[in-house]
């Protein structure tokens, strides 16, 4: 029997970490839970069923769109070339058979699709060498190709006579060349520290220096304080990352439709869901060890951040209104945990200014987001309450509650607190057209569509004007301690 050359023999090609850098049953299980956390009790039932069984039991429940997928371009781009000149192309994963047979339909390349089925084994390792074989056999080929990355495809490229490796691993890219030279290496695209960094959004860490107003408000200087309360920082800081990324983990098939964050790690495919989790939970475990150093009122109120953030990351963010009094109040809490980690008591006043502050920045980032879907003539962003219509409306309560905190600032400069704790309190006075004029200029900003849906703290980090302001009033601030007085 004439055997045709390898290069036109069929090609079975592997799915979850090969056409697409994600995996499906992570995918499937992040939409499951996202539907509503008990979902996880559930899954932990499935597990008794094994691994066939629970892949069955989750497509039952759910299933991922494949246009939602991250998938590699690259090899997806040489199976359309080897599709187009007549090579058979067959689809071979462990996935369940309906994920399989939804992702070769949107594909579009594959003549045929082996996957686990309803009452067979899971098809990995040595069950898909023995399906490729049958199916080659059934078709009159006596040799075949296989395309694939980890160390469980490593039996199926043994069995048959050319191997594509695609994003392997580089043990696995080994231990493969040491059996056979593969026909094709597709390079695996490592996880850097430059994507983790992206993935825990490390740039808003600086939203943490919140924590410090308590001691700047009391003119606090004891070191050990400092030390503390920066130790409380990194807890912070490691904590609200990992809730991040759980919140980027819930969102993912919304932020793949999103014109930005499309391009966070997560939705790009980057990173994987695997290390995500592995990396949050470290953090999380890490935060809370640092939270128990700092005292066990910080730790409850990092714990009823943690909390919160996950209510909101789960349900909340889906409710109007009550999405953008919940984002002030964890600012505002992050006040409030610093004042309990550097043991001073927590004005009301601070209090009073920060959510209505926090609130005005909150309505800022919706207005921004409705403003940008309005833009381009798209629905508002999946997952929210909000439409175009309510733009006015959130606009009117956004810059209201920004004014609010001016006057409640102008409120306490007259008041007996200001007059003990400033030796010059009028200098405070100076501070209420400075944070207005910054209100007003964020609003305007907002109206004029220049914030482009970012976060209106992470612009601000970004505006010069913004720190211009923050350097006067720190100034100002300096001037009513000190009890400087102008010579006229």
């Amino acid at each position: 029997m004439h055997n045709p050359p390898l290069d036109d023999c069929p090609l079975y090609v592997d799915l979850d970490g090969s056409l697409t850098p994600s995996d499906t049953l992570h995918e499937s299980i992040v939409l499951f839970a996202r539907r509503h956390p008990l979902n996880l009790l559930r899954m932990v039932g499935w597990l008794a069923r094994g691994k066939a069984g629970f892949k069955r039991a989750l497509a039952d429940a759910v299933l991922p769109e494949p246009e939602r997928l991250p998938w590699r371009a690259d090899f997806i781009e040489f199976l359309r070339a080897e599709h187009a000149r007549g090579r058979p192309l067959v689809l071979a994963t462990a996935a369940d058979a309906r994920v399989a047979r939804r992702v070769a339909e949107h594909l579009g390349v594959f003549s045929d699709v082996l996957a686990t089925e309803d009452g067979g084994p899971n098809l990995s390792r040595a069950h898909k060498r023995e399906a490729i074989a049958a199916h080659a056999r059934a078709a009159g080929h006596e040799r075949w190709a296989y395309a694939g990355n980890s160390a469980d495809d490593l039996p199926v490229w043994a069995g048959g006579a050319q191997a594509i490796a695609v994003n392997a691993p580089a043990g696995v890219l080994r231990r493969l060349q040491a059996a056979q030279a593969p026909a094709r290496v597709f390079e695996r695209r490592p996880l850097t520290l430059a994507t983790v960094l992206r993935a825990v959004r490390l740039k808003q860490w600086s939203k943490n220096g919140l924590l410090f107003v308590p001691l700047l408000a009391a003119h606090t200087t004891d070191p050990s304080l400092w030390f503390t309360l920066f130790v409380a920082f990194v807890a912070f800081g490691l904590c609200a990352s990992a809730t991040y990324l759980v919140n980027d983990l819930l969102d993912l098939p919304n932020d793949r439709a999103h014109r930005l964050k499309r391009l966070r790690p997560l939705a790009a495919g980057t990173m994987g869901i695997g290390a995500a989790v592995a990396i949050g939970a470290a953090m999380l475990l890490a935060a809370f060890a640092l939270a128990f150093w700092v005292g066990q009122a910080f730790t409850g109120a990092l714990l009823l951040y943690t909390a919160l953030t996950l209510g909101y990351s789960l349900r909340w963010k889906r409710i109007p209104l009550f999405d953008v009094l919940l984002l002030a109040t964890l600012y505002t809490l992050r006040i409030g945990a610093g004042a309990l980690a550097g043991h001073v008591d927590l004005s009301n006043w601070l209090l009073a200014i920060s959510i209505f502050l926090f609130l005005s920045l909150a309505l800022v980032k919706r207005c921004a987001e409705l403003e940008e879907a309005v833009d381009a003539h798209q629905a508002p962003a999946p997952g929210r309450g909000y439409q175009p219509r309510d733009l006015a409306t959130l606009r009117t309560m956004g810059m209201t509650s920004g004014f609010m905190s001016v006057l409640v600032l102008t409120l306490y400069i007259d008041s007996p607190n200001s007059r003990a704790l400033y030796a010059q309190p009028d200098w405070l006075w100076a501070a209420a057209p400075v944070l207005l004029m910054w209100v007003m200029r964020i609003w305007f900003k907002t109206g004029r569509r220049e914030l482009h849906g970012e976060d209106p703290l992470a612009f601000a980090l970004k505006d010069p004007f913004s720190w211009a302001t923050l350097l006067v009033m720190g100034g100002i601030g300096l001037a009513a301690t000190v009890g400087w007085q102008p010579h006229l």
